[in-house]
């Protein structure tokens, strides 16, 4: 059984789930099938993605995998690593301060906690060489890829940036005029980015005050991107249309992006809630319940204490057991898969909703001072 909680960042939607001790399996058992049917927003639990919170790899604290509703994995994300961010602060009673370094498909991301509750990302430099994009438009005179697309009969001049992920960007003089479902998939499956890509229209209302809306590659319209944000500001700004810090309005309410002069680095800003904390049946997760004829145990029977490891198989074990004949954690495993054979599945629902439920009273009692 799954235990996950839903987040979302301005209406784009995730299912976390804590894999931080789990390292031995990378994916956590997900499937491009178990997310399709996570993701479905009338037979599942409704999200934009999946994104798993897993041990560090290379130096970082810890590691983000992200997969999209079409179980398609992007190199990052920025609502969901903000989403992210808010999850591990309320799982592990983070106060305001407190930073990460994620690591990513995209490098190490460090967002931190805001003292309002938004958090603040190191979005890192924006890509402005088409082959880091990657795109097959040419570097044009304003420093990003630029060119012409043509798509259903119409043509777009465009702008080009990546964020880790690919991000095409096209001015127009109203947002709400564009026919989001037909130009936007014509353009996430464009030659000219043979990655496929992110498409963004945004309308200038001012320099410091722009709109978007949203294309994601394999989530279709979304309300809101964070990464496309800050490669529309990218973009905006080396055509002369926006500042080097504003306010982008997105269909799920409004981000602040600043691209700073100095280190280059982009910074977005914007809000992340918690949703609810569930568990997934095992009818939805596509296993068998367990067997109706299993021994239920006592509703609070104790595990042993876990005994310390010479090994720590989170990093030593990433790319399977490197001691088979003796592993250092099977006594552990043994222990869990004796507690799941050994409880009914309406007792291990019920355990699970009262630490769940623990955890969204402490979560309320912090955010609302009541915790002293």
């Amino acid at each position: 059984m799954l235990q996950f909680s839903k987040y979302q960042g301005l209406g784009n939607d995730f299912l976390m789930v804590d894999g931080r001790a789990d390292g031995a399996d990378d994916s956590l058992g997900l499937t491009d099938e178990r997310v399709q049917r996570l993701c479905d927003r009338r037979f599942g639990v409704g999200a934009d993605g999946v994104i798993l919170a897993l041990p560090p790899q290379r130096g970082g604290e810890l590691r983000m995998r992200i997969f999209n509703a079409d179980g398609t994995e992007p190199e990052m994300c920025g609502n969901g690593i903000r989403c992210l961010a808010r999850f591990l602060a309320d799982s592990d009673g983070d106060p305001a301060g407190r930073s990460w370094q994620i690591e990513t498909l995209a490098g190490t991301i460090v967002p931190s906690l805001e003292a309002d509750g938004t958090i603040r990302v190191d979005m890192g430099p924006p890509l402005l060489q088409p082959a880091q994009v990657p795109t097959t438009l040419a570097l044009g005179e304003a420093g990003i890829p630029q060119g012409e697309l043509e798509v259903h009969g119409e043509r777009f001049a465009v702008g080009a940036a990546g964020m880790g992920n690919p991000h095409v960007v096209i001015p127009v003089e109203s947002v709400a005029a564009i026919d989001l479902d037909r130009l936007g998939p014509a353009l996430e499956l464009h030659p000219a980015f043979p990655a496929k890509v992110n498409v963004h229209f945004v309308e200038v209302v001012s320099p410091e005050h722009l709109v978007m809306r949203v294309w994601e590659r394999g989530a279709g319209p979304t309300l809101a991107c964070g990464t496309g944000a800050c490669a529309t500001l990218a973009v905006c700004h080396r055509l002369g249309l926006a500042a080097r810090s504003a306010r982008l309005d997105l269909p799920g309410g409004p981000l602040w992006i600043d691209w700073d002069s100095t280190s280059d680095h982009l910074f977005m800003t914007g809000p992340a809630e918690a949703v609810f904390d569930a568990v997934i049946t095992p009818q939805l997760w596509g296993e068998d319940a367990l067997p109706a004829s299993a021994p239920a145990m006592e509703p609070h029977q104790p595990l042993e204490p876990r005994q310390a490891l010479d090994i720590d198989c989170a990093t030593a074990c990433v790319n399977g057991c490197v001691r088979p004949e003796a592993c250092a954690s099977a006594e552990a495993r043994a222990q869990v898969d004796a507690l799941l054979r050994g409880r009914s599945l309406d007792d291990l629902v019920a355990l699970a909703t009262q630490s769940l439920e623990a955890r969204t009273r402490a979560r309320f009692a912090r955010d609302t001072g009541l915790d002293g």
